[in-house]
């Protein structure tokens, strides 16, 4: 069996939906009911629905040999894991966002509100700005409109929240999509049909060119 982890919601629908276009199909997914396992003995198949963050602690600790998960989560969270595919969907990007009137005057510690700290550290000690993290897990919008931070690291899809807040992006931090990854003992012992999905999955994503 290959035991494939997806994440819950719309994103793992979507990439259902390429597993399946791509030949690796488990018609008990679709039924309404409340399973987080479907098997499909035929093909030597097994999904399960998990919490799109916890995807790659799956795939890392070998659970699941191939999940999606994004490279948000990946950038954060650094799992032992091989990235193979960009699946260009679950579109996105992580950025800076602030008041409208914000300027960084940079002579002082920057406040830096964020869930995804080691993105927002990273990308600070790159720039070689003095910061002060501020880890929150929810609502992060309303940090610097309360004053609690300068700035917000965050995922930004369309900015309709940003804008409802009175706040803007200043700068985009790196762009974020789903990717395909798998268990690094997994791909050594069951190579060829890891390598067969890759190539067939391969033919289902949909360039931008």
């Amino acid at each position: 069996m290959i035991n494939i982890a997806l994440p819950k919601g719309r994103l793992g629908e979507k990439v259902y939906a390429m597993f399946e276009a791509a030949g690796y199909e488990c018609p008990s997914i679709k039924e309404n009911n409340r399973k987080l396992i479907f098997e499909n003995e035929e093909k030597g198949l097994r999904y399960f629905w998990v919490k799109p963050s916890d995807v790659s602690i799956y795939v890392e600790r070998g659970a699941a040999d191939i999940g999606v998960a994004g490279k948000d989560i990946l950038l954060e969270y650094e799992p032992d894991i091989y990235e193979m595919l960009d699946l260009n969907i679950g579109k996105c990007r992580m950025a800076v966002a602030a008041k409208k009137e914000f300027r960084d005057n940079g002579e002082r510690t920057l406040k830096v509100a964020t869930k995804f700290v080691n993105i927002a550290r990273q990308y600070y000690a790159g720039i070689g700005r003095d910061i002060d993290i501020i880890k929150l897990n929810g609502s992060i919008e309303i940090a610097p409109i309360l004053g609690l931070s300068d700035v917000i690291v965050d995922i930004v899809e369309t900015g309709t929240t940003l804008k409802e807040n009175d706040l803007e992006v200043k700068e985009t931090v790196v762009p974020i999509s789903a990717r395909l990854i798998v268990n690094k003992t997994a791909f050594k012992f069951k190579t060829a049909q890891i390598e067969q999905i890759l190539r067939e999955l391969k033919e289902q994503v949909k360039t931008d060119d």
